[in-house]
């Protein structure tokens, strides 16, 4: 049968498809996050954006979300496949080291912001069953907009997914709680934890026996599309095993990333399901911006500013405080503040049932679900912001204390200590030559002080930094960071002053290479060429090849190369000059 144009399910997948293929490009390309622009296209193409328009203007019809309902499920499978994705990147034995942070700084986290928030709320003149439905309700953060910035793996991503993975976990329990104090049957709490443990325990004894033999019988076949089916059916039976005792789905398809995490497809199953939580998590955020009336947000801005700020302020303050006395360092804790102070896609779920079990009035809840819409939108900025305060945080207590020069200077001096610069240190050790080595990272600095290595906190993109390296009598400058703009720029201020240190420059390939010679560098050394000559050099060896020819070959080819890379930076320069003696004659 013909699907017409005119067809709802046709026409929304058509506005959600342009909006990933078209709009969310475009707002990439002035460095604007899809996170915001998911959002915008939302409000835009809502009931209450283009939607407005379309009995005045019919053919609106095809450029909008005609029933927003319709897209709530896929946004709510994004969500799904986000919590598969995290459970993808962990492990049991992981999760099981976290037990302390999701339990302590994750349980004081989410009641002592709802007992800040609720408290405030009942100054202000509301009753305590309101305060606790709100406090509680505003108190939970994004699981689906904090973990994409953040990550699992730095200290930020790690703080922010212990508290977030109570919170989830906690989710629940709020809601039943709620229900009861509604009214509701508060028995019915037992059950759903009795039944909630039983799906638990049969997923993970199904999981472990089932999964490796299914995955493997998946992997024998060689397709692509039979192992992307049994990805998603896993994480569907999971979800719905854990809805059905009563659980949130996204327990279930944590579970089943935790699960699959174990086995030797977990590589694979993340990479072919990216595509689906990528989309799917945009449709989320679209519906988050239809829920975004934009009349009635400028009419009554000041109000969901200042309910806005407030919540962000005082989960920013307490989330800090509980940081730093866990033993967080200053810059974690003030960036991870920022990042889970907005409320959350669940505090939506929590808003309605505290409204349902008549413990807010229904313009109460209307209220705040617009200011939680509002708060996810600017959850991006705050990230930013974090990421701002904590850089300069760090600097004032790292720079300072850690920076200490002899007179007599530096010796070489490393830039960045990744695998690159603690490679180039050993090294240096090894031929007795003095070395400081600087790095942007505090906890990688800590650890390598800690390892016995001279390396001091700092961040050179501060020109006051460079200045404090004495350079001038330095022996030698080595450029390891994985930053080929830096690179670039700093090369070039540092050959403006010293205009005879040695620079040896860390290059990507061999155009990048080109443009540090042009910049002033020594030697630029070429990641990509270096790793064909070593491979060559291996391949000759194990070919039976005698070493001593190996190696002058190599050599050889090296120097042959850099020449080559040297004339083409040459090349380049010299259009550059002539246009510049014709504009000077």
């Amino acid at each position: 049968m013909a699907m017409g144009l005119d067809n709802t399910g046709f026409s929304d997948a058509l506005v959600i498809l342009g909006a990933a293929g078209i709009v969310i490009p475009a707002f990439a390309r002035f460095k604007v996050s899809p996170v915001i622009g998911f959002i915008l296209v939302g409000m835009l193409v809502g009931p209450a954006g283009l939607g407005t328009l379309v009995k005045q203007q019919p053919w609106l019809y095809h450029f909008t979300i005609t029933d927003p309902h319709s897209i709530e499920p896929f946004a709510e499978f994004g969500i799904t496949l986000l919590l598969f994705s995290i459970g993808l990147e962990l492990s049991l034995k992981r999760l099981w080291g976290m037990r302390s942070a999701v339990f302590g700084v994750g349980a004081a986290e989410l009641f002592g912001c709802a007992a800040v928030i609720g408290g405030a709320l009942l100054v202000g003149g509301n009753s305590w069953t309101a305060g606790l439905g709100l406090g509680l309700a505003l108190a939970l953060s994004s699981t689906a907009l904090v973990l994409p910035i953040a990550g699992t793996e730095s200290p930020v991503g790690r703080s922010a997914f212990a508290m977030l993975l109570f919170e989830d976990l906690a989710l629940v329990p709020i809601i039943f709680v709620l229900a009861a104090l509604g009214g509701g049957a508060a028995s019915g709490v037992f059950n759903t934890l009795l039944w909630g443990a039983v799906s638990i325990a049969a997923i993970f004894l199904v999981g472990r026996f089932v999964l490796p033999r299914l995955f493997a019988q998946a992997a024998r076949t060689k397709s692509p599309e039979l192992f992307l089916a049994i990805s998603l059916l896993v994480v569907i039976v999971a979800s719905l095993a854990t809805s059905a005792a009563g659980l949130s789905p996204i327990v279930g398809a944590l579970l089943a990333g935790l699960l699959i995490a174990e086995t030797e497809y977990h590589s694979e199953v993340e990479v072919i399901t990216a595509p689906f939580k990528g989309l799917a998590l945009g449709v989320f955020l679209i519906t988050v911006g239809m829920s975004l009336n934009l009349e009635t947000l400028l009419a009554n801005w000041t109000d969901f500013v200042l309910a806005l700020a407030g919540v962000v302020a005082a989960k920013s303050l307490v989330t800090f405080l509980l940081l730093r006395l866990s033993g967080a360092r200053s810059g974690t804790a003030a960036e991870t503040s920022l990042l889970m102070s907005s409320p959350s896609e669940t505090t939506l779920i929590v808003l309605g049932t505290a409204a349902s079990a008549g413990l807010i009035a229904a313009g109460d809840a209307a209220f705040w679900q617009t200011v939680t819409a509002l708060g996810l939108t600017i959850t991006p900025a705050l990230a930013e912001i974090g990421r701002v305060v904590a850089r300069r945080i760090e600097a004032r207590e790292g720079v300072g204390a850690d920076l200490q020069i002899d007179d007599e200077g530096p010796g070489t001096v490393v830039i960045g200590f990744g695998r690159v610069g603690k490679m180039v240190a050993d090294m240096l050790k090894e031929h007795g030559q003095p070395y400081l080595a600087v790095e942007a990272d505090i906890d990688a600095a800590k650890i390598a002080r800690r390892d016995g290595y001279s390396v001091v906190f700092g961040d050179v993109a501060r020109s006051e930094l460079v200045d404090r390296l004495n350079l001038g009598r330095a022996k030698a400058l080595v450029l390891t960071m994985d930053d080929p703009v830096l690179t670039v720029r700093l090369t070039k201020r540092v050959r403006g002053w010293v205009p005879g240190l040695t620079i040896v420059a860390r290059a990507r390939d061999a155009a990048h290479a080109a443009e540090l010679y042009k910049a002033g560098v020594t030697d630029a050394v070429p990641e990509t060429l270096e790793s064909s000559l070593q491979l060559s050099e291996a391949v000759l060896v194990d070919l039976g090849v005698a070493m001593g020819p190996v190696i002058a070959s190599i050599h050889e080819k090296r120097d042959e190369l850099r020449k080559e890379i040297k004339e083409a930076a040459d090349m380049t320069r010299e259009p550059r000059l002539k246009r510049a003696r014709r504009s000077e004659a």
